[in-house]
C-alpha cells in the first residue's frame, strides 16, 4: 500500500480549514495512507483494476476541538445503490435500537399524534419499533436499497439526503417532528451546518433531537483507528459537539456514554437551554483530560502503528507455520483494518459475513472474497480475524460451535489477542 508522505500530510493540514468553525490550519494526528471507500465492495475480479483510492488522514482543530479527516469523497459515490450495509443483520444493534425507541416513547409520551423522523434510517431497523407502538414515523435515507427495504416492512421512507432544503420542503408539507433521531449520521455529513440547520427547521419548538455518534475519546484511548474511514468525516468529543450546536442556537442538554460501536455518545438536543448535571460533568471531565487540546492526540499515531506491526507479524507467522486464516465481517472497519495492515489474499483466505447482499463480492483494496458464515464450520480455518470487534461478544456467541471444534479468533482492538 502506498502511504502519503508525512511532510505532505503536514502541508495539507496547514492549508486546510476546519469543517466546523472554519479555522485555517489543522494539526496532523494520523496518516492511514491511500484507502478505498470502505463500503465499496467489488462485484468481481474484473473490477480490481478500476478501484479508486483516496487519502485518509486525521487532523485536529485547536480552536473548536474537532477531530476530522481532510478528504471529502462525494457522498453520491459512498451511498449509491452499491452501498450494502443493512443494519438489521446485527442482533445487538437491533436490541440497542429497540430499547432506545421504547425509552423515547416513554420519556416524550409519544402517541398517534406525534411524529418521529429518523435521518439515515437505513432499512427501518429502528423506526419499526415506533410503528409497532402506533407512533407515526418518517425515515430519510439516501441509499435506495435500504430505503426500499424499510418501505417493505411498513416504514414510510424518503430516498434522499437530508439537507436544509429538504427540511424546508417537509415543513411546507406540514411535517413537524416531536423527535428527530440521527444515529451514526452526523459524522457522515459534508455540509455539517446545513444538516444542523435542517434539524432546527424540522423540529418542533418543544421537540428533541436524539443523536448518537462514536466518541473520539474511546477512539483514541482504545486505538480504534479502523473506525476512521471516508464516510466518517468528523470524530466528536462532547466539547466539540457542544460548541458546534451552540453555533446554531441549539443546546445539548443531556448526554450519555453508551458502549455501542466501541464507545459512543447519545446526546439530546433542544432549542431551549436546560443543561443537566451529567452534561456539565462530562464537559468538565474532558477539560481535565485535555481532550480539547492537541496533546491528547499526540501519541495516538505511534500506538496505532504498534498494533499494525503486531497484527501483521502474527498473521505472517501463522501463515509461515502453515495455518489457514479467514476473517469475520465484511464491514467498513474491516476494509480499513485489512488495508492498513496489508492483509490481502496472501494472508486471508476469505471473509465471512451474515449479510447475504455481500456474498460472492470482494473486500475493497484487499480483494479478499466474501462468503457466508457457514463456511467457518464447513472449512474450519485455524484462525479467524474478527474485523467488527465492536460486536465481539455477539459474534463469539454465534460462533460457539466453531470455537468448540478448535477454531480460534484473533481480536485486534484495543490490543491484539487470541481467544
Amino acid at each position: 500500500m502506498v502511504m502519503a508522505t508525512r511532510e505532505g500530510f503536514q502541508e495539507k493540514c496547514l492549508s486546510a480549514s476546519c469543517r466546523a468553525c472554519g479555522h485555517a490550519g489543522l494539526e496532523p494526528v494520523l496518516d492511514l495512507g491511500m484507502m478505498p471507500p470502505s463500503d465499496a465492495l467489488l462485484p468481481d475480479e474484473a473490477s480490481f483494476l478500476g478501484e479508486k483510492r483516496y487519502p485518509l488522514e486525521l487532523a485536529f482543530c485547536s480552536k473548536c476541538s474537532l477531530a476530522q479527516i481532510l478528504e471529502t469523497v462525494p457522498p453520491e459515490e459512498l451511498f449509491s445503490d452499491s452501498y450494502l450495509y443493512f443494519s438489521s443483520f446485527s442482533d445487538a444493534l437491533l436490541e440497542h435500537s429497540k430499547q432506545n425507541a421504547l425509552s423515547l416513547i416513554e420519556q416524550r409520551k409519544l402517541n398517534k399524534d406525534s411524529l418521529v423522523v429518523e435521518l439515515a434510517s437505513n432499512d427501518g431497523y429502528l423506526l419499526k419499533n415506533f410503528v409497532e407502538s402506533g407512533v407515526p414515523v418518517l425515515g430519510i435515507d439516501p441509499a435506495p436499497n435500504q430505503a426500499q427495504a424499510a418501505i417493505k416492512i411498513g416504514v414510510p421512507t424518503r430516498n434522499a439526503f437530508f439537507t436544509k432544503e429538504l427540511a424546508k420542503g417537509l415543513r411546507a408539507e406540514g411535517h413537524a417532528a416531536d423527535v428527530i433521531i440521527g444515529n451514526n449520521v452526523l459524522a457522515h455529513v459534508a455540509d455539517t451546518h446545513g444538516f444542523i440547520d435542517g434539524i432546527s427547521i424540522l423540529l418542533k419548538e418543544d421537540g428533541i433531537a436524539s443523536i448518537e455518534a462514536p466518541y473520539v475519546r474511546d477512539l483514541v484511548d482504545h486505538q480504534e483507528f479502523d473506525t476512521i474511514y471516508h464516510e466518517h468525516l468528523c470524530y466528536f468529543s462532547v466539547t466539540a459537539l457542544d460548541r458546534l450546536f451552540r453555533r446554531h442556537g441549539m443546546y445539548i442538554n443531556d448526554v450519555k456514554r453508551i458502549p455501542i460501536h466501541g464507545g459512543s455518545l447519545r446526546i439530546h438536543i433542544e432549542k431551549r437551554e436546560a443543561v443537566k448535571e451529567g452534561m456539565r460533568g462530562l464537559l468538565a471531565e474532558e477539560a481535565e483530560l485535555g481532550i480539547d487540546g492537541f496533546q491528547y492526540f499526540e501519541t495516538f499515531s505511534r500506538r496505532v502503528q504498534g498494533i499494525r506491526r503486531e497484527l501483521r507479524d502474527l498473521l505472517t507467522t501463522l501463515k509461515q507455520e502453515g495455518r489457514r486464516i479467514a476473517a469475520y465481517g465484511a464491514a467498513a472497519k474491516g476494509t480499513i483494518m485489512l488495508n492498513y495492515i496489508g492483509a490481502d489474499r496472501e494472508l486471508i483466505d476469505y471473509v465471512v459475513d451474515r449479510n447475504v447482499h455481500k456474498h460472492d463480492k470482494y473486500m475493497p483494496g484487499a480483494q479478499v472474497p466474501i462468503r457466508d458464515t457457514s463456511m467457518l464450520l464447513e472449512d474450519m480455518p485455524d484462525y479467524v480475524l474478527l474485523l467488527p470487534w465492536n460486536f465481539t461478544d455477539e459474534i463469539l456467541e454465534q460462533q460457539a460451535e466453531y470455537r468448540k471444534r478448535g477454531g480460534h479468533f484473533i481480536i485486534p482492538i484495543p490490543s491484539v489477542r487470541v481467544v
